[in-house]
């Protein structure tokens, strides 16, 4: 049979499983059966499967996956991180658009503590959204910046779907961790100049308040307290990754114990911050593992049938510059991010794509990197992102789909913009891991 009619099969019941509402997983899974009983010799293609899903689990460079979600969620129900936005409200005063900044800010934070888009904008919507209402700003300048800041969730390490992105594409995961950091820094600022600009020239949509002043001193002291050591165990794990003291398997479980320590010694660990931790940490680790080991078999199922070199060769042989197959390949990855969230995504593409990027010479960090941004903008790009179906969720009553769809375009231009930069000047990218050792 010709490769297309493999293609057709694998992803046609892919997508035909998931409209229905089959689990990601389970789709995978039984894409998987289908395929490796047809074409992998019947019972024998059945232990192979197996043999694939132990192997695609039983990896060291995966470790970390759990270790940076548990971190997060320690500091998250701990309390940790509410406190660090309090303390960065302080240190804002009176710029203009000062909530959608604390929104852009407060997504930095959370971006360095958890890693999930769509946690960050339900966190953040159903905390920041009302008092911005309250306060007569526009819904444009609202939700606009509480969407954004899910965007920074994957850009700003430590980041578990970086771990996912690189293990699953074979390359350097503490180099991704380390390549992400300048671009996500330079989104959230490209995102405040937005902001305080646009606020500064229409003060309409973000009416300015009266903001009791905090004194240096007491702002220095909480930052202090309340700042420094979370922010030191971020700094700690990237640090050790950079200096190549530690593997990012390692640096991740030191930073999940560290958070632990912190937890304590502010007073707030206790049995039901243990449990409630350990057990969403847990809940989200063992989604995203068994939609890897669903999706180890089906990377392998589309190099078998040919699907794989055949799209590989299709996409070197065409008569157009590189540069025009890899926004080909990023508008991909934006139409499946209105269905399917990031993790899926990665498993769906990155078989095909990395054959891709070796042929055409690419660094699979600034790919990867590239990518990554690209997965966050799709959950806010209209019609059928997820994110801004959590943010109508949370919303206040009568804001409707078309104001949220309006309120993102501003940063999805913005994304686009900051991911231009990248493909322009690659050492945006890959300036800090030329410096690793």
């Amino acid at each position: 049979m010709e490769w297309w009619f493999y293609l057709l099969f694998f992803f046609g019941g892919l997508g035909m499983l998931l409209l229905i509402g089959v689990p990601v997983a389970f789709a995978f899974m039984l894409v998987n059966l289908v395929g490796v009983y047809v074409f992998w010799g019947g019972a024998i293609g059945l232990h192979q499967l197996i043999l694939s899903i132990d192997s695609s689990v039983s990896s060291f460079v995966l470790v970390p996956v759990p270790m940076f979600i548990l971190m997060g969620t320690v500091m998250f129900h701990s309390g940790i991180a509410f406190k660090m936005i309090d303390v960065l409200d302080q240190w804002l005063g009176r710029i203009a658009g000062r909530l959608a900044v604390l929104a852009i800010g407060a997504g930095a934070l959370f971006a360095t503590l958890t890693g999930v888009a769509m946690g960050s904008v339900a966190m953040l919507g159903s905390t920041l959204a009302p008092d911005m209402e309250r306060r007569g700003y526009a819904k444009s300048m609202s939700l606009g910046p509480i969407l954004a800041s899910g965007s920074l969730a994957i850009m700003i390490p430590p980041s578990a779907l970086a771990v996912i992105l690189a293990s699953f594409g074979k390359f350097s995961v503490g180099k991704l961790l380390v390549g992400i950091i300048i671009p996500g820094f330079l989104l959230a600022l490209v995102y405040i100049i937005y902001i305080v600009v646009r606020c500064h020239l229409q003060p309409s949509l973000a009416p300015p308040y009266a903001v009791d002043p905090t004194a240096i001193p007491q702002r220095l002291k909480n930052t202090v307290v309340h700042v420094l050591p979370p922010m030191s165990i971020i700094l700690l794990v990237i640090g050790t990754i950079f200096g190549g003291i530690a593997t990012p398997t390692e640096a991740a479980a030191v930073g999940a114990l560290l958070s632990f320590v912190v937890a304590m010694v502010y007073g707030k660990l206790n049995w039901e911050i243990v449990k409630k931790a350990v057990g969403s940490a847990t809940a989200l680790s063992v989604m995203v593992l068994v939609i890897l080991t669903s999706s180890a078999a089906f990377s392998q199922l589309l190099s078998f049938s040919g699907v794989t070199p055949a799209i590989t060769n299709l996409a070197t042989g065409l008569p157009v510059h590189p540069l025009v197959v890899l926004l080909l390949m990023q508008i991909v990855v934006i139409f499946l991010g209105m269905f399917i969230e990031q993790t899926s995504i990665i498993l769906v593409t990155i078989p095909i794509f990395m054959p891709i990027v070796g042929a055409m010479g690419w660094d699979p960090i600034w790919f990867g990197a590239i990518m990554m941004l690209n997965l966050e903008m799709a959950t806010i790009s209209p019609p059928f992102g997820l994110s801004l179906f959590v943010m109508k969720g949370i919303a206040s009553r009568g804001t409707t789909m078309g104001d949220i769809y309006r309120a993102a375009l501003p940063f999805i231009g913005l994304n686009l913009f900051v991911m231009g930069l990248m493909i322009a000047f690659p050492a945006i990218v890959l300036w800090l891991p030329g410096l690793m050792n």
